[in-house]
C-alpha cells in the first residue's frame, strides 16, 4: 500500500486558513515563501516501525538538537518511512474537538436522507492477511484475522437487520486475490462493490489516499457499519460514528428490553461474537488518555463508550 502512496498538495485537500483556524493550539502552518532563507536544510530522522513510542520520538528529538545546530535551519525535513506519533497520543477528546468544531459551522451537513445500507470494511486484502496473522503470532491474539466467510456469517446475525438491505463492501480491488467477494451472502442482503456499482473507473482516476477518504465517508455514513476492530481504518469509522452519537446524546450503544436501537450502531466481526453470535457492538472510548488504541488497535472494545469491557489478562 505505501507504495500507491502519491504526494497530494495540500491545498488539494485542505484549505490554509482554514486548517489553522481548526488547528489552533495543537500546530500552525506558514508558506514555503514566507521563509527568508530556504537553503542549508536540515534533515531530521523520523521514528521506523509500530512499535515506535512517545518516549523514543522526544529522545529523538533531543539528539536531533544536541547533535546538529538545528535552530539554525527554516527548513526541516523529516527523512525516513514512518511519520512520528507525537500526534497518535492526544487524548481522545481533544482529538474530536476539531472535527466537532468544523461539523458546528452552517452548511456543512445536509438534510438529505439517503436509501439505508450496511457497510462492511472487508479487510481480507493480501497485505492485511500476511500483516495479521504475523501480528497474531507476535501478540498472542488470536482475534485480529477474520476471513471472508466469517465475515459474511457475522453480519448476517446482526440483530434487528431489516432485510433486504444493500451492503456496500469496502475492500482495496488491487490487493484482493478472491473474486467472489458478492456470494455467500444471506438472503435480503444484497452486496455492491464499485465495479458492480459502476464507478469504478471514476473512483480510480483519484490519487490512493483520496479512494481511502471516499471509502470512509461512505463508511461513516452507513446505517450500520461492520468492521475490523485491529483496522485503523475501522477505527476511525467508528470514532466519527461515535462523535455522531454523542451529539444526540448517545453515550452508549448498549441496548435493553425498555431501549430503542441507537443511531448510528458498528460493529466488530473479528472480536468474539456478540448478541445471537452475531458481530461485537463497538463505540469509541471517548475518555481514553490517548489516540493508541485507535492507531494501533484492539480487542477490548465494548458498546460502553466511557467504559470499556476488557477481557481478561
Amino acid at each position: 500500500e505505501i507504495n500507491r502512496l502519491q504526494p497530494i498538495s495540500f491545498d488539494k485537500v485542505f484549505k490554509f486558513e482554514r486548517f489553522n483556524i481548526l488547528c489552533e493550539g495543537f500546530v500552525q502552518l506558514a508558506r514555503y515563501s514566507d521563509l527568508k532563507n530556504r537553503t542549508g536544510v536540515y534533515d531530521l530522522r523520523k521514528g521506523s516501525g509500530r512499535k515506535w513510542t512517545v518516549e523514543r520520538d522526544l529522545e529523538q528529538l533531543k539528539q536531533s538538537i544536541i547533535n546538529g545546530p538545528i535552530d539554525m535551519h527554516e527548513v526541516i525535513r523529516m527523512v525516513g518511512k514512518n511519520p512520528f506519533l507525537l500526534h497518535g497520543h492526544w487524548p481522545v477528546k481533544d482529538y474530536a474537538r476539531i472535527g466537532r468544531k468544523l461539523r458546528s459551522e452552517p452548511g456543512m451537513g445536509s438534510s438529505l436522507r439517503p436509501a439505508p445500507y450496511v457497510a462492511v470494511h472487508m479487510r481480507v486484502e493480501i497485505d492485511w492477511m500476511i500483516h495479521c496473522k504475523k501480528l497474531e503470532q507476535r501478540s498472542g491474539v488470536s482475534q485480529i484475522c477474520s476471513s471472508k466467510q466469517e465475515i459474511i456469517e457475522r453480519v448476517g446475525k446482526i440483530i434487528n437487520l431489516e432485510a433486504p438491505i444493500v451492503v456496500d463492501l469496502a475492500v482495496a480491488d488491487n490487493l484482493l486475490n478472491d473474486s467472489s467477494l458478492l456470494s455467500g451472502w444471506n438472503k435480503g442482503l444484497v452486496p455492491y462493490e464499485k465495479k458492480n456499482l459502476g464507478v469504478d473507473g471514476i473512483y480510480k482516476k483519484h490519487p490512493y489516499l483520496i479512494q481511502s477518504a471516499i471509502d470512509t465517508e461512505v463508511c461513516s455514513k452507513a446505517d450500520i457499519f461492520v468492521g475490523n476492530s485491529f483496522s485503523t481504518f475501522s477505527s476511525l469509522v467508528v470514532f466519527e460514528r461515535t462523535q455522531k452519537m454523542m451529539r444526540m446524546g448517545i453515550t452508549s450503544s448498549c441496548k435493553n428490553e425498555n431501549e430503542v436501537d441507537v443511531q448510528w450502531p458498528s460493529y466488530a466481526y473479528n472480536i468474539a461474537a456478540g448478541e445471537s453470535n452475531g458481530p461485537q457492538k463497538w463505540i469509541t472510548n471517548m475518555s481514553d488518555s490517548s489516540l493508541k488504541v485507535i492507531s494501533y488497535g484492539s480487542n477490548a472494545i465494548s458498546c460502553l463508550g466511557l467504559n470499556p469491557i476488557h477481557p481478561p489478562g
